[in-house]
């Protein structure tokens, strides 16, 4: 059996995107097409320049009041970009979603998104099982509410 060592080996390659000018309903309606609770935001060239959850649209967007054509810029998460490489070890990415408390990670090849690696994606291959769970306990450590 080949087991998977490389995110290349798991990573999703036809990840859906959302350009930066883009509506977070657009946003949403992708979301909800394609059953994903994330997508990556990209510029006129195929960059990522942010991530955009169903939880960035719920919290910044429904929850304050702002409208559905809002630009998914303003309601993604940017700063705190955290990706990997494809040749990126899968021991490391799954320490790296821990250490981040992410779920997913982005996989970017020469600036452009290439793939897409969920915390699903490691609990699917046996060997990481456990590096899986490892990752969620720490993702799901409870965070103080935000005031």
């Amino acid at each position: 059996m080949n087991v998977a060592q490389y995110l290349r080996d798991i990573m999703t390659s036809n990840v859906m995107t959302v350009n930066e000018s883009q509506s977070v309903q657009e946003a949403a309606a992708i979301m909800s097409q394609y059953n994903i609770g994330a997508v990556p935001v990209v510029n006129s060239s195929g960059q990522m320049t942010g991530i955009v959850t169903d939880r960035d649209i719920t919290l910044r967007t429904t929850a304050q009041g702002q409208n559905a054509g809002t630009p998914v810029s303003q309601v993604m998460t940017a700063q705190r970009m955290v990706e990997g490489n494809p040749n990126m070890d899968v021991h490391q990415a799954a320490q790296l979603m821990a250490q981040q408390q992410i779920r997913r990670l982005p996989v970017v090849e020469n600036g452009q998104l290439v793939g897409m690696v969920a915390l699903g994606d490691l609990a699917v291959q046996n060997q990481y099982a456990n590096e899986a769970e490892q990752a969620l306990s720490s993702i799901s450590t409870p965070s103080s509410p935000q005031q």
